[in-house]
C-alpha cells in the first residue's frame, strides 16, 4: 500500500508543479506587451526551474529571461526613443502558448495517474470484502 499512496504523492506534487508553471506563463502572456516607461525596463518573462524530489518534483525558484527586450520601430509612440524605437516585453506570446499546451498535458497525465493509483488502492481494499 505504501507504493500506491507514494504514487499519490508524486502525482500530487507533479500537479502542484503544473500549476505553478500555468500561473507564471499566464503572468507572461498578460504582460507581454508592456514596455519601457519612464526609463523602468518593460517586463521580464519568467521561467520555472523545476527539480526532482523525494515525492516527485519541486518548484526551486522562478528565473528571469535574459533574451533581449524586443525593439519595435514606432515613431508616434509617446514612449518611444529618439529613433522612434520602442522596447517591449522579451515574452514571445507563441512560445507561451506552447509552454501553456505542454503544462496543460502534463497537468492532464498526472490527473490519470493519480486516478490510476486511486483505483487501485480502491482495489486493493475491497480484496476479501463479500
Amino acid at each position: 500500500m505504501s507504493t500506491l499512496s507514494g504514487a499519490l504523492k508524486t502525482t500530487a506534487s507533479g500537479l502542484a508543479a503544473e500549476r505553478f508553471r500555468m500561473d507564471v506563463i499566464s503572468s507572461n502572456i498578460a504582460n507581454a506587451n508592456t514596455m519601457r516607461v519612464n526609463g523602468k525596463d518593460p517586463f521580464r518573462r519568467l521561467e520555472v526551474v523545476l527539480a526532482p524530489d523525494r515525492d516527485g518534483v519541486k518548484v526551486v525558484r522562478t528565473v528571469e529571461d535574459q533574451a533581449p527586450f524586443r525593439v519595435v520601430h514606432e515613431p508616434g509612440n509617446p514612449f518611444a526613443d529618439a529613433e522612434g524605437n520602442v522596447i517591449y516585453s522579451n515574452v514571445e506570446p507563441i512560445y507561451e502558448m506552447v509552454n501553456m499546451i505542454s503544462a496543460s498535458r502534463s497537468y492532464e497525465a498526472n490527473i490519470a495517474a493519480f486516478n490510476s493509483a486511486r483505483t487501485m488502492i480502491r482495489s486493493a481494499l475491497s480484496i476479501g470484502k463479500v
